[in-house]
C-alpha cells in the first residue's frame, strides 16, 4: 500500500509541476503564503487562470485555503513541499540535447 501511496504523491508532483504556471504558483508560495489578488499579479495571469491552477493544486494536495473572513489565503498543504521545491530547483541537468529532440517529438519533454 505504501508504493502505491508514494507513486500517487509522485504523479500528482509531477502533474503540478508539469504546466509553468503551476510550477510558478508553488515556487511563489514557497516564499510566504499569499492572496489570489496578490498572487496572480506577482506572477502575471489573470485570477480566472489563476483559480483554475490553484483548484487543480489543491485536488493534488499540494496547496490549501486558508479562510480569514470572506479572504483566503493560500499557502503550501506542507512544509516539505517547500524543502522538496528547494532540493529541485538546485538541480542542475545534464540534457543530452540528441536525446531531448527525439524525446520531444515523442511527447516526453
Amino acid at each position: 500500500m505504501d508504493a502505491l501511496l508514494h507513486r500517487d504523491a509522485l504523479a500528482r508532483f509531477g502533474h503540478a509541476l508539469s504546466d509553468p504556471t503551476r510550477t510558478r504558483i508553488l515556487l511563489s508560495l514557497r516564499r510566504e503564503p499569499s492572496y489570489p489578488s496578490e498572487l496572480a499579479e506577482r506572477i502575471g495571469v489573470s485570477r480566472q487562470i489563476l483559480s483554475n491552477h490553484l483548484a487543480c493544486l489543491r485536488g493534488c494536495g499540494l496547496v490549501v485555503a486558508v479562510p480569514e473572513g470572506r479572504r483566503a489565503r493560500y499557502e503550501l498543504a506542507d512544509a516539505r513541499i517547500g524543502r522538496a521545491l528547494d532540493d529541485l530547483t538546485g538541480l542542475v541537468l545534464a540534457v543530452d540535447p540528441a536525446c531531448c529532440a527525439a524525446a520531444e517529438a515523442e511527447g516526453c519533454c
